[in-house]
């Protein structure tokens, strides 16, 4: 179960996710919203400074995707998990999305409270690579 204030980073490059994400996170009972970023690039910059202990990370954005921003995030500090949210079929994902080092993969018109309550708990542990 989510300690009292998990810490989250949404990292979207569209406001509207954005501050839907918000809104699921802040429903959520034992996690808070600490910070946004709207690229791969920020979110590196925002979990250096933020050290969050989750980011919900959009795959597809300008510049660096965020398959590629879960891979360096999950390298440099591996007690960061990810989960990556995006409007892929789970079976269109990108091939590097299983690899990249992420907990797990939401679609984002399931994203809610008791899926990212799910997510997290099953993935008790430190992100896997």
């Amino acid at each position: 179960m989510a300690g009292p204030g998990t810490t989250v980073l949404i990292v979207d490059d569209q406001m509207p996710f954005r501050m839907a994400a918000r809104s699921v996170v802040g429903a959520t009972p034992g996690f808070e919203v600490v910070g946004e970023a709207k690229s791969g690039e920020a979110a590196i910059e925002q979990v250096t400074a933020l050290s969050p202990q989750l980011v919900l990370m959009d795959i597809n954005m300008d510049g660096m995707s965020g398959i590629e921003a879960t891979r360096r995030i999950t390298d440099a500090h591996p007690g960061t998990k990810v989960i990556l949210l995006s409007t892929y079929d789970a079976d269109d994902l990108p091939a590097d999305a299983r690899t990249c080092g992420a907990v797990g993969y939401v679609h984002k018109e399931q994203f809610g409270p008791d899926v990212l309550v799910r997510v997290w708990e099953d993935d008790a542990g430190p992100a896997e690579r």
